[in-house]
């Protein structure tokens, strides 16, 4: 399974974004994936996750500002961000969770301004 990132930009503290993860094969059998995002210089970190059945985890960071959800039937793991912050900029990328099982894709940047 490939996976490919998007929805990525430069955005005003404040702002909105919302990232899409397509992947290229089923996702319906994976019980739980996430959003991991990596800041510069920084370790990569768990941003959000969501089970197959809809159940969600956030990051304390991020908890009431961002929305995981999943579209089993388009392949796609999606996150609404809002209310972001310049400490949000990082790069996106989507995968399994708590195992990574497939390779990372480009992830997409996100760039907050102040």
């Amino acid at each position: 399974v490939q996976l490919v990132e998007s929805g990525g930009g430069l955005v005003q503290a404040g702002g909105s974004l919302r990232l899409s993860c397509a992947a290229s094969g089923s996702i319906f059998s994976i019980r739980r994936m996430g959003w991991y995002r990596q800041a510069p210089g920084k370790q990569r970190e768990l941003a959000a996750d969501i089970t197959n059945g809809g159940s969600t985890n956030y990051a304390d960071s991020v908890k009431g500002r961002f929305t995981i959800s999943r579209d089993n039937a388009k392949n796609t793991v999606y996150l609404q961000m809002n209310s972001l912050r310049p400490e949000d900029t990082a790069v996106y990328y989507c995968n399994t969770v708590p195992m990574v099982l497939f390779d990372w894709g480009q992830g997409t940047q996100v760039t907050v301004s102040s």
